[in-house]
């Protein structure tokens, strides 16, 4: 009798384990989604050991997703690079302007790419650009970019490939360093991803 109630305690306890163990799998995969390679991101650059004393984030560069409403709401200013994912504050660290850049020619045409390790449908990808005159030494905010985006693609829902490439042309007028910032807002979720990447003109 004790013999048959503990085979039913046991069944009962596996079969309660298995959508849990299912959801913790789930979880891992639903956490890894994309970061932008051109230009260089601070988290590409902390995965690819160039920029160091990254915390986490240099084993999960793709994961830097927050809320998105970029720029009326999404993650508040002095914590874009990361999202406002407390881990991921070391992106959100100036190094007083010594992270590493892409150099870029101002005016010119560029392809900006993304590698997505797990693509969603998709609103749109937008690239905003540092205004003259910010300070590279400083937390990133709004009022250091400029209002609109200099690149919009609109994506209406669809679903990208892993490797998405957006030709554009960069901004005009822009020397020295700067800071583009990108955002990938997600179609059917209330988050967006977001990368900072360290260019110079």
């Amino acid at each position: 009798m004790l013999k048959k109630q503990f085979k039913r305690a046991f069944g009962v306890l596996v079969l309660g384990l298995i959508p849990l163990a299912l959801s913790v799998l789930t979880a891992g995969t639903a956490q890894a989604h994309g970061y932008t390679q051109n230009p260089t991101s601070r988290a590409y650059f902390c995965k690819l050991g160039t920029a160091t004393n990254c915390g986490s984030i240099q084993w999960e560069p793709q994961s830097v997703e927050g809320p998105k409403g970029f720029p009326n709401s999404g993650p508040a200013d002095g914590k874009l690079c990361s999202a406002g994912v407390g881990s991921f504050a070391p992106l959100d660290d100036p190094r007083n302007g010594t992270w590493p850049t892409t150099k870029l020619t101002s005016g010119a045409g560029y392809t900006f790419t993304w590698t997505l390790t797990a693509p969603h449908a998709t609103s749109s990808f937008r690239y905003y650009i540092t205004k003259n005159g910010w300070n590279p030494s400083a937390p990133l905010t709004r009022a250091q970019l400029e209002t609109t985006p200099f690149l919009t693609v609109n994506m209406n829902g669809q679903r990208p490939g892993y490797t998405v490439s957006h030709p554009g042309t960069l901004p005009a007028g822009k020397s020295g360093r700067h800071l583009i910032f990108s955002v990938w807002d997600i179609a059917d979720t209330g988050n967006a991803f977001y990368q900072c990447a360290d260019v110079t003109f």
